[in-house]
């Protein structure tokens, strides 16, 4: 079941004229990647506690903060 703010879409690439098979693949890669298929994908495979998902979030969001001071200071010197 999605959430009523998450918002489905069907992903469809129809194989153009004179297109390979391989082109088209691609394309769809690249329409389900830019959808965020694949990063919805890898989140289910598993079920996280809502405390694991804060952590994991907050983690993360500690790991990006630590790596822009860090572009900072190498930018300063």
């Amino acid at each position: 079941m999605s959430r009523p703010s998450e918002v489905t879409r069907m992903i469809k690439v129809q194989v153009r004229p004179n297109e390979s098979l391989e082109a088209a693949l691609r394309r769809f890669k690249r329409q389900a990647n830019q959808a965020g298929l694949f990063t919805r994908m890898k989140e289910k495979q598993f079920y996280l506690k809502p405390s694991e998902r804060r952590r994991l979030e907050k983690m993360e969001r500690m790991r990006v903060i630590r790596r822009a001071e860090r572009m900072r200071r190498l930018q300063r010197c």
